[in-house]
């Protein structure tokens, strides 16, 4: 099994919000933040493939780096055994294949880089769409900002999307995302690399999702506006509680207004469409 590195480090809310766009367009689901209830300041990590991208990390942002046992992986994965995830009556997300009746059983392996669905802005995000898909008639279409695993893009396919764009800015992301499709025997999805505030596309879409910090969301929100048809979808997650009002803000300059509102500890995840 191939070393992993891990750069760290620990940094107060003004860096953070300076260089949390930044590490994100970069890094994806790789970075990792952590925040302590009552601690000013959060630590982050990212999760390198080989000791020449944490010395540009140290040199660009300081920090430290270290790198994990061969058996890191595998001793991680043990450490915690995931409990399937389960979405209204239609759907199972789990680490592993199970034999159960009454939905369709998405299988997203369990891996340190990326999300298996089990953090509570995916969860969030993934019931939000399952409740909208109930009412969406016909043929409906999808677009992913910041897929990571592609759990999103693939939920909706099995929710009765007839076609979902999943796009990432990691390429280990858009290998993973396409992975899950064919472990899963998806059809109808399809991911790319590219960075959702600089993404075209020809197509308009029924929903779009994004699961991306903040100050992200916020300056990609023309874009997705564009993405959007009229009478469309728009799902936002990885919003903190103390940044909704900015969000919602974001949102009504745009000519959207939020039709649900989701709050799970300190996450957020909202509905919106376009005011008529």
């Amino acid at each position: 099994m191939d070393r992993i590195y891990i750069w760290r480090k620990r940094v107060g809310p003004e860096w953070l919000l300076r260089n949390s766009e930044l590490l994100t367009a970069r890094f994806g689901q790789r970075l990792a933040i952590i925040e302590e209830p009552g601690h000013r300041f959060a630590t982050l990590e990212v999760c390198c493939a080989n000791p020449s991208e944490t010395r540009r990390l140290r040199n660009e942002f300081g920090g430290s780096a270290r790198k994990l046992p061969r058996n890191s992986q595998r001793q991680l994965l043990k450490a915690k055994p995931r409990k399937p995830i389960r979405v209204g009556d239609r759907l199972i997300i789990a680490t592993s294949a199970l034999s159960r009746k009454g939905g369709t059983t998405l299988v997203i392996p369990a891996a340190i880089a990326f999300g298996t669905g089990e953090h509570v802005t995916t969860a969030m995000s993934v019931r939000a769409l399952e409740r909208i898909s109930r009412g969406l008639a016909g043929r409906w279409t999808l677009f992913d900002a910041g897929t990571g695993t592609g759990i999103l893009a693939l939920a909706a396919r099995c929710f009765g999307a007839t076609r979902a764009v999943g796009i990432d800015i990691d390429p280990r992301a858009v290998a993973t995302a396409k992975k899950n499709a064919q472990r899963n025997k998806i059809r109808g999805v399809h991911f790319y690399r590219r960075d959702a505030r600089r993404w075209r596309s020809r197509s308009r879409y029924d929903v779009v999702t994004a699961n991306l910090f903040s100050e992200l969301l916020i300056e990609a929100l023309p874009r997705f506006a564009t993405e959007l048809k009229l009478a469309g979808f728009l799902i936002f997650s990885g919003i903190m509680r103390a940044q909704e009002c900015e969000v919602l803000r974001a949102l009504r300059d745009r000519g959207f207004h939020a039709t649900e509102i989701r709050r799970r500890g300190k996450w957020i995840t909202l509905v919106a469409r376009a005011k008529t």
